[in-house]
């Protein structure tokens, strides 16, 4: 008796991206290992869109949000929808590493090392919509316009837990550092993408197949050499299958043999 796959709940994802010397780095968390899905991999910093990321006034709040190509880089059905990945990402990437993608009033990148921002960051893990009484009370607008959206993966129809994932790369905010939020996340590490990749395969960490895979998409010698690289890019729906080889799990992806 065939069972039936589970929903997918969407998600939306952040790469962060930093300067190094020489090339970039890319922000890596790690997932408490008692985790129901990816526990002890190392993942970037996102999870699931929320009813709540995505209010009437919404796109007032945020900069330079290009409603129709929004629509059509994402294709999704409406404005509301298209907006509420790009707001996902920025709030759970603030739940989870305390990193805020955001302006403040003056224009430049909010300044989070206030206490104040801790207390916003611990209603906003209890509630989502505390995410908005935040950007309401201290008048900031969400960096939308940062956030390069450049993959979509959905996760195996296989597995018990699965996402509808949208990928976002934006540059990490001046004058901010990441937090782990020491309940969902466990470690916090920044990596060269080749030194992430070089860690894997070395058995250091761990990482899923849409982390490989992107990782190498943002590879490049800056972070505005990164970003211009996948503006552009084609987006395809990846999903792939998980089926056991023996006693071997096999990841196929579509077009291999055996995938449909």
């Amino acid at each position: 008796m065939s069972v039936k796959p589970v929903t997918p709940v969407p998600a939306a994802t952040v790469v962060l991206l930093r300067e190094a010397n020489p090339g970039i780095e890319v922000l890596l968390m790690q997932r408490h290992r008692a985790s129901k899905f990816a526990g002890g991999d190392f993942v970037y910093p996102g999870g699931k869109i929320e009813v709540d990321d995505n209010p009437d006034d919404a796109i007032e709040w945020c900069a330079g949000f290009d409603v129709a190509r929004a629509v059509a880089r994402l294709e999704v059905p409406d404005a509301k929808t298209a907006l509420g990945c790009y707001v996902g990402a920025i709030r759970e990437t603030f739940e989870e590493v305390g990193v805020l993608l955001a302006y403040d009033a003056s224009g430049g990148w909010a300044r989070v090392n206030d206490p104040r921002f801790g207390e916003y960051r611990q209603a906003a893990q209890a509630e989502n919509r505390a995410f908005w009484d935040m950007v309401r009370k201290e008048n900031l607008t969400l960096a939308t316009d940062k956030l390069v959206y450049f993959a979509h993966w959905i996760t195996p129809e296989e597995q018990p837990f699965r996402y509808d994932t949208r990928f976002f790369a934006a540059p990490m905010p001046e004058g901010q550092s990441p937090v782990a939020d020491e309940h969902e996340v466990i470690d916090l590490r920044w990596y060269a993408p080749r030194a992430a990749l070089a860690a894997f395969k070395a058995g250091e960490i761990s990482l899923r197949n849409p982390t490989v895979q992107n990782m190498k998409l943002v590879d490049a010698p800056n972070v505005a050499a990164a970003l211009e690289g996948v503006k552009d890019l084609e987006v395809p729906t990846i999903r792939p299958r998980v089926i056991m080889d023996g006693d071997k799990r096999k990841i196929l992806m579509p077009g291999d043999p055996g995938w449909f």
